[in-house]
């Protein structure tokens, strides 16, 4: 019988009181696709990260080959070829493609000087093999979510590596960037490339997998041969219940309209079509989830942004809320008006890493903590305790570094800042990307709450059976423009996709 490449034995981990890990035990064979399944705070990036030398401090044992390994960092991970892509994004943004790809081990001549030239003419090679066609000379920075995503899965391509973790890697794909990975993926195996894959998308897991282990609450539930389960049993196992059986409530009845947008466009200077959005009106009303929908680069988020503040560019048309003109230009404005928006990028543009739990839920409503003129630590303490205990957030306290929650439960603590401020209308982009299950619905819920107490919401998300829960109604954008818009009722994916992918001029 062949032996295990990798053997995972007793491994335990705590961050100060809370139980990240708790002896969890099992094997990965020699070129297999092993998916990990488990709710966000299951243990499932901690247990990567420990394989991948990130994390250096644990109890238990970790053989690879059947050989003891204790990494000192990534770096002896990387010399027994293991490398990891991370669900957040760990691009340096101020330098190029090339040189994210090979940070650490820049090519050299002389022995002395960067090769800048040879490392962009390996990671175009990379990026080819991706099918990915962005210039390596290009900034980190000015790439969106979806293309940073491609470069962190090229320079772990770069290693060489024959055993990879992917951690979330296609939470920010297309539908045609995802096919493209899954052609890369069946490449390494052909390779004999062993891959750890963790994701919450059970098509995936069921597509790629040889075999599923499931983690519940930092502890080893099961392993299961993929071809002998399935979906709703794993899903079972992920959460202790069937989510089929979860109630999200009924569907809040219309109310008067909150929030009407005419014709708004946003510049592209320097691209062919010369705008990012043309022409996109909408309405939307007390009580209701309007859902976005559209392909990467549709203009979703730029959307938001123009709504909230944030676009680089001065948006033209015309924003009401509540029947009055607006046209914020800065978040400040759009905050005091009633707006609130949980950005897509967790990392980058919602948490605070140098802020504790309670600091990053209660940093937009400090006023209400006001006694006289000092700040009311019990006040902001309070704020806090209410949104942990609405949201569900599972956090050891207040106290903890944000950085030690899973990424759901950091995402409920930027959506519990937002509520905090009372919004009229709420902006969520991608709220649930890279969210386990049962996390999702618990969101799912807090939203159901918030439309019955009279929020507008609009949403958007790149599953589209999510849409298809969440929303009232769904408006589809392509290239920018609006390109139909549903009923909940009569919307399908079918129809959603025909129209996402449908040029703007044969939506007239």
């Amino acid at each position: 019988m062949t032996p295990p490449i990798i053997s995972i034995e007793r491994i335990s981990k705590h961050f100060g009181g809370t139980r990240a890990l708790h002896e969890v035990s099992f094997d990965v064979m020699p070129g297999e696709l092993h998916a990990i399944c488990g709710e966000n705070g299951a243990g499932k990036s901690t247990l990567m990260k420990i394989l991948s030398g990130v994390i250096t401090d644990y109890e238990g044992e970790l053989r690879i080959d059947g050989q003891i390994a204790r990494f000192s960092g990534t770096r002896d991970a990387e010399a027994v070829g293991i490398s990891i892509i991370h669900q957040e994004l760990n691009l340096v943004e101020q330098l190029s493609i090339a040189a994210n790809i090979f940070l650490g081990r820049e090519l050299r001549w002389g022995g002395v000087f960067c090769d800048d030239r040879a490392m962009e003419v390996a990671a175009t090679e990379l990026l080819k093999s991706l099918d990915c066609d962005i210039p390596p000379s290009r900034l980190a920075g000015s790439l969106r979510v979806g293309d940073q995503q491609l470069i962190e899965i090229a320079k772990a391509l770069s290693l060489n590596s024959r055993i990879l973790v992917m951690d979330e890697p296609t939470s920010a794909l297309t539908e045609a960037e995802v096919e493209r990975l899954y052609r890369v993926i069946a490449k390494l195996r052909s390779k004999g490339t062993t891959i750890l894959y963790i994701s919450h998308k059970m098509d995936e897991v069921f597509h790629l997998s040889d075999r599923i282990t499931v983690l519940r609450d930092g502890q080893f539930i099961a392993t299961r041969n993929t071809k002998e389960t399935n979906a709703r049993e794993i899903t079972q196992l992920m959460v202790g219940r069937d989510i089929e059986s979860l109630d999200l409530g009924p569907r809040s009845p219309r109310g008067e309209k909150v929030l009407e947008v005419r014709n708004l466009s946003l510049e592209w200077p320097g691209h062919a079509r010369g705008y990012r959005l043309k022409d996109v009106s909408l309405e939307l009303y007390r009580g209701e989830v309007l859902g976005i929908a559209g392909l990467m680069g549709a203009g979703r988020t730029e959307l938001l942004e123009c709504l909230f503040g944030a676009s680089s560019l001065p948006p033209t048309g015309e924003i009401m809320l509540d029947g009055v003109s607006i046209m914020p230009r800065h978040p400040s404005q759009a905050k005091r008006a009633g707006l609130a928006l949980v950005t897509e990028d967790r990392k980058r543009l919602g948490v605070f890493n140098t802020m504790n739990v309670g600091q990053n839920i209660s940093m937009c409503s400090l006023r209400e903590a006001v006694s006289g003129p000092l700040l009311s630590s019990s006040r902001e303490r309070g704020l806090s305790d209410s949104m942990v205990s609405k949201l569900r957030i599972k956090t050891a306290g207040l106290t903890p570094p944000i950085g030690s929650l899973s990424g759901g439960n950091q995402q409920k603590c930027i959506v519990g800042r937002w509520l905090l401020t009372h919004p009229k209308v709420l902006l969520l982009d991608d709220p649930t990307r890279g969210v386990d299950v049962g996390a999702k619905a618990e969101l799912y819920r807090v939203i159901r709450s918030l439309c019955s107490e009279g929020l507008g919401v609009i949403v958007t998300s790149s599953e589209l059976p999510e849409l298809l829960t969440l929303s009232d109604r769904i408006m589809v954008l392509s290239e920018g423009r609006k390109t139909a818009e549903f009923d909940i009722r009569e919307a399908t994916q079918e129809k959603i996709m025909e129209a996402a992918t449908r040029s703007w001029q044969t939506s007239k």
